[in-house]
């Protein structure tokens, strides 16, 4: 019987989700330290209004899954500083224009005759790799592009309000070869999406894998090697599978009373092409990271793209794509078509120990309740500038959201959410988490449960459940937990919820060694499985 680990979700037995602790130590695996609940923040007024077209049953049911749920409780004493908040818009949709445009025009000249700002044209740009300035010119052809986020309708209905599209050879022949592309378009089966998530990459595995304690047991489970991510990326895009968005699966309308509903989407995509979803999980570069051969945090090289900080094992510090999301990028610019309208993943992140590399938790600045890895890290940094970390971050944030990528939470505390965890832990956990991290990132609508543990079993959440009614009015809409079975997908009326694939070290290297092969479906693990791993422990 295991202890720790997912518990079955990682071995298809539909139990729930992490069910022990990652090291089955009692801690939260890695040698994650465990963060202090003893500030609390000022709790948000919670909206109590029930949608009575909620929680209807549908086509997306799964059977058979039971729950099991473990978690720890926090206490909070104390009121904190609290960052600028930001005020959450209702979500915006993007509709077709028809405009006039000459065959050259500027950036801002197009933002302005779409209403747009220009810096959505710069970033509809950037995700091309293209870095430009708002008065830089482009062509109708690029025009096209940006105007209509790669849509055939949309690329179709620009080209002929252009004027005398009809006598241009050049554009009657492009009109007719986006005809011809967008007829070979098959919709896809919505419950046939997978969802797969890594955590930070390892650059290098002598470190990562050194050693015979939880710590080196752990990276060894839940880590893949930057080879391996590599591998398993071109493997899939060879194989036929496009990235969508995570809220590309549903179409999303809001009421006059401000409530939100789902219905599912439905994509278009070539025939033989298969979706899937891709998610991150603690992209914070913990202290108990260093010197484990992973990136040390996220920065922006010199044209503002997100990229890599990591300090080699000589102690230089180098940039470059060593993690998950500048890869990805690089791989999708040179492959636009791995990805649907320019998706990428969606990324979830604690708090505790800052974000994204940056100690931008607030107990950096007030001392307070602090562990023994974050002292020393401020002992080790005695000019360090809590306010100019907050901004580095955030700018950094916003150039990785400028390439497609969103943002979840992952609880600020990196808690369970399940049947041993009480309501008042989960409150005070999001308030910090929306205290410290949402002002960061900007507003998500997205929980991605650490642990993988879910509120409840496969069964739809109810308004009985006082914890997911709590996460919605808190804003949360879309819940995604871990398991290993190929789909799992809930698209009700008030939320979106789906199952995730671990792609780790104890998923690869048991779909080699042991008797069960769960990504088949996906690539050849023999072809991945980095052979530098020599062993992975049990759960």
């Amino acid at each position: 019987q295991r202890t720790g680990g997912y518990q079955g979700n990682r071995d298809g037995q539909r139990t729930g989700g992490y069910q022990g602790n990652r090291d089955g130590q009692g801690g939260r695996g890695l040698n994650i330290p465990k963060p202090s609940f003893e500030t609390p923040v000022v709790q948000k007024q919670q909206n109590n209004k029930q949608n009575k077209n909620a929680y209807k049953s549908d086509k997306y049911d799964k059977k058979n899954r039971e729950d099991g749920n473990h978690a720890k409780q926090g206490k909070g004493t104390k009121a904190p500083v609290l960052p600028p908040q930001p005020k959450r818009e209702e979500p915006k949709v993007e509709v077709v224009k028809t405009i006039i445009i000459p065959e050259v025009i500027t950036i801002k000249e197009l933002a302005a005759k779409m209403k747009l700002q220009p810096s959505v044209i710069v970033k509809k740009l950037f995700l091309q790799g293209k870095v430009v300035t708002i008065n830089q010119e482009v062509d109708y052809g690029q025009a096209e592009e940006i105007a209509m986020g790669y849509d055939y309708d949309g690329a179709i209905e620009l080209l002929k309000s252009l004027e005398n599209y009809d006598k241009d050879a050049d554009i009657i022949a492009r009109i007719a070869k986006l005809e011809a592309e967008k007829s070979t378009m098959v919709p896809v089966d919505m419950t046939q999406v997978t969802h797969i998530f890594y955590h930070s990459l390892v650059v290098d595995p002598e470190r990562g894998f050194a050693g015979n304690d939880s710590a080196a047991a752990g990276f060894k489970q839940w880590m893949t090697t930057v080879d391996e991510f590599n591998k398993i990326t071109q493997a899939m895009y060879d194989n036929g599978y496009v990235l969508v968005d995570l809220h590309d699966l549903v179409t999303q309308t809001t009421d006059e009373n401000g409530d939100v509903h789902f219905t599912p989407n439905q994509i278009m995509l070539p025939e033989g092409k298969k979706p899937f979803v891709l998610s991150l999980d603690d992209l914070s570069y913990y202290h108990s990271y260093d010197g484990r051969g992973t990136a040390s945090k996220m920065v922006l090289d010199e044209n503002g793209k997100p990229t890599c900080e990591y300090i080699q094992a000589d102690g230089t510090t180098v940039t470059g794509a060593y993690d998950c999301v500048p890869l990805l990028n690089q791989f999708l610019e040179e492959h636009p078509d791995g990805a649907y309208h320019g998706a990428r993943g969606t990324i979830a992140l604690t708090g505790y120990n800052g974000i994204l590399g940056y100690r931008t938790d607030i107990a950096y600045k007030t001392g307070e309740n602090l562990t023994e890895d974050q002292r020393a890290w401020l002992d080790a940094h005695p000019d360090f500038d809590w306010e100019k970390e907050c901004e580095e971050a955030k700018k950094v944030a916003q150039a990785i959201k400028d390439t497609g990528w969103n943002f979840a939470s992952h609880t600020w505390g990196h808690i369970r959410v399940g049947a041993n965890t009480s309501l008042e832990t989960i409150k005070a956990d999001t308030e910090k988490w929306l205290a410290y991290v949402e002002p960061l990132i900007g507003e998500t609508d997205t929980i991605i449960f650490a642990h993988g543990e879910d509120l409840a079993d496969w069964h739809d959440y109810s308004a009985e459940n006082e914890k997911f009614t709590y996460l919605k009015s808190q804003g949360f809409n879309f819940f995604c937990n871990v398991d290993s079975s190929q789909y799992f997908l809930q698209i009700r009326d008030n939320y979106v919820r789906q199952g995730r694939r671990n792609l780790d070290g104890y998923r690869l290297w048991n779909d080699v060694h042991g008797e069960k092969n769960r990504t088949s479906d996906l690539f050849d693990a023999s072809q991945i499985l980095d052979p530098r791993r020599t062993d992975v422990p049990a759960l």
